[in-house]
């Protein structure tokens, strides 16, 4: 899966997606497994989180492998966007930027002619400007996010990737990010926009996140994917956990980092998904 250099195989990725998301599905079908999710007149967003750089963002490498799997769906390239704050950030991480030419694009909000929605959205305890990338530039959305430690959210996974969608994210780190993460996932414009959620856990930083830290990195190999982020960021905090420990570490708990924001996701007042170990199904795979 990680070549010597670090770099990623993508047939192994690209067969890793498929196996995965037709377990998810129930089918044998690609075209099953991604056509419910997607149709021929939809323009993707695949939200990246770049913002660490290209040791530890998700690899160009998932690039080719969702454009194969979004043809599946009917969609054409020119109709795939991927995106993230800053242009920057995605040049960094390894991303092509493509924002006028042929094929599929590749921007940050900060690109000229995006920017941000000038109408103010609020919810709970957030309020703040979305992309335009989510509000206007497309019609749904895939959360490609990395598995990390986070000093102050404790874990950054799926929801803390929409941290990167709205202007003012410095303002909602307070209490571990609880109940910003929550609330801010919870809009309408983001609830109802991302129909799939894929992490990348080939490289996990369990410990001195959000930047790259060499010492405390684990060639995890795998990738989460789920319909649910909540419980993704449920099973990728047990995860993180996991490799802490094997690498000496307490645990988020016990370090008085706890995620709590996943369980406020699947309360009764957000009901975003399952945040309990009895009500979610776990499959592990191998490829």
């Amino acid at each position: 899966m990680l070549n010597p250099d670090g770099a990623v195989d993508a047939g192994v990725l690209s067969a890793m997606v498929r196996s995965a998301l037709l377990s998810l599905a129930g089918t044998a079908a690609p075209e099953k497994a991604w056509g419910p999710l997607f149709s021929p007149g939809d323009t993707v967003g695949i939200k990246v989180n770049a913002i660490a750089g290209r040791l530890l963002s998700p690899s160009p490498a998932w690039v080719p492998v969702l454009a194969q799997g979004l043809r599946t769906a009917g969609v054409e390239e020119k109709r795939i966007v991927f995106w993230d704050r800053s242009s920057r950030e995605l040049k960094e991480a390894g991303f092509p930027l493509n924002w006028e030419g042929k094929g599929m694009r590749c921007f940050g909000t900060d690109a000229p002619g995006v920017g941000y929605d000038p109408d103010l959205v609020e919810n709970g305890s957030i309020g703040g400007l979305l992309s335009r990338v989510l509000t206007t530039l497309t019609s749904a959305q895939v959360n490609l996010c990395i598995l990390k430690d986070h000093n102050l959210a404790g874990l950054s996974g799926a929801m803390k990737n929409l941290y990167g969608a709205i202007h003012n994210p410095n303002k909602y780190h307070d209490s571990h990010c609880n109940p910003y993460i929550a609330d801010l996932n919870a809009l309408p414009q983001i609830r109802q926009k991302f129909r799939l959620t894929l992490c990348d856990a080939l490289r996990v930083q369990c410990h001195g996140g959000p930047a790259f830290k060499s010492q405390w990195v684990e060639n995890y190999r795998g990738i989460l994917v789920s319909f649910d982020p909540v419980a993704l960021d449920f099973v990728g905090w047990r995860l993180l956990d996991q490799i802490r420990k094997a690498h000496g570490l307490s645990s988020l708990q016990e370090e008085d980092r706890a995620p709590l924001y996943i369980l406020t996701a699947g309360d009764a007042t957000h009901r975003l998904g399952k945040c309990k170990e009895s009500d979610i199904e776990l499959v592990q795979l191998s490829v």
